[in-house]
């Protein structure tokens, strides 16, 4: 561990083909975008514990091109924000619209590109974690994407997987693909599309890239707390990191990572009572975003995660998990005690949807018997995805 204020690493540099200043994060710490939950409210909440980039859920490219008005809703954004969007499309065509409109219409500062959703209702269409065996493809589409955004001097990431599965690696090609079309930096989530968010995460993929690329490279996968982050620099040299699954119902992981970064060794364990505060908080932000009756809807499904671990009792979670106004929120939130902290033996240990691995990856026929992809028709593939 360096001297306290000692940065462990330089900011981290998002640049586009035209401007080399494009971005500078000082804290080279990514929030991913998570479908249901990276909302204007979330990030606010993240925002609030520690520096870094902190990225607005998934949008897909075709929703923005046909004026989709759920689409735009999610692109909210609160004063102060750095604008990081990721969208999903499979059509270089409409994905140059669409980042045009993102940067004109909604003052995008960065883009980000998802070649790494995993779920079967995605893949199955050609899109997600599969889109990288069809190399052509891809190609064409962070052209696009890098040509469009650059009009702006706006800068274009991508966030990937090592590969299909373990006989269909695709990291390091579009790594090079990237690199050769103007991309700004990859993230590389270390498991396949069949591990889906199962098992450990292999590092050293990353580290692979990490040595291959001149472009930054982020490391993603089983970051869980803020030593964990040291250690993953450590291991692979990546210039990065991007948390997922590991700050669900523990927005303070940020102060620890923020810490952590400028060589401060810190573990935050916060009182219930603290944790109240932020759950109360969170309510309030949502309640400003949508209202009180969708807000308290959303926050429904954060309250688990909020109190892993604490003795909070069978009967009262399930009455948090149907609260319905601020009222019913602080009622039943008085009901728990102070003084209690943070259980140590949830430090660590994973958190989020986790599941098995596939025997199979869903794609469609045929998928893997060229790398090409520039003849198919892939317009289902968007039309309904989640972040991965």
């Amino acid at each position: 561990m360096p001297a306290p204020d000692t940065p462990v690493l330089p900011p981290l540099r998002l640049n586009s083909p035209s401007n080399p200043d494009a971005l500078v994060i000082g804290t080279p710490v990514v929030l991913a975008p998570m479908a249901g939950v990276t909302n204007a409210a979330f990030r606010q909440l993240c925002r609030e514990q520690g520096a870094g980039l902190y990225v607005c859920e998934m949008i897909t490219s075709r929703g923005l091109v046909v004026g989709d008005s759920k689409t735009a809703e999610m692109l909210t954004f609160w004063d102060g924000e750095t604008r990081s969007i990721q969208t999903y499309g499979v059509d270089p065509v409409s994905l140059e619209i669409a980042v045009d409109i993102l940067c004109t219409s909604f003052a995008a500062d960065h883009i980000d590109l998802n070649f790494g959703c995993p779920v079967p209702k995605v893949t199955r269409k050609g899109g997600g974690g599969v889109l990288p065996w069809k190399l052509d493809l891809i190609k064409k589409i962070m052209s696009a994407a890098v040509t469009a955004a650059d009009r702006h001097g706006v800068p274009v990431s991508v966030k990937t997987r090592i590969g299909i599965d373990d006989e269909h690696i695709t990291f390091m090609d579009v790594g090079r693909l990237a690199e050769d079309c103007g991309v700004a930096a990859v993230c590389l989530h270390g498991r396949t599309v069949a591990e889906a968010y199962s098992g450990r995460a292999h590092w050293e993929p990353i580290k692979q890239l990490a040595d291959a690329l001149d472009i930054p490279v982020l490391g993603n996968g089983d970051i869980w707390e803020a030593g964990d982050a040291l250690e993953m620099v450590q291991q692979t040299g990546c210039a990065g990191v991007e948390i997922g699954r590991g700050c669900l119902g523990r927005p303070w992981l940020f102060r620890d990572l923020a810490a952590a970064f400028h060589g401060q060794q810190v573990t935050t364990l916060p009182t219930l009572g603290e944790v109240k505060q932020i759950v109360r908080r969170h309510a309030e932000l949502l309640g400003r975003l949508w209202g009180e009756n969708h807000g308290m809807k959303d926050l429904r499904k954060h309250v688990a995660w909020y109190f892993k671990g604490f003795p909070v009792g069978g009967e009262l979670r399930h009455a948090l998990g149907k609260v319905d106004s601020m009222a019913c929120l602080n009622d039943l939130l008085d009901l728990l005690p102070d003084d209690i902290v943070f259980p140590a033996s949830e430090l660590g240990r994973p958190r989020g949807r986790q599941g098995s691995p596939r025997s199979k990856v869903t794609m469609p026929h045929g998928w893997l018997m060229d790398r090409s992809g520039l003849e198919l028709d892939l317009s289902e593939a968007e039309m309904d995805v989640s972040g991965g």
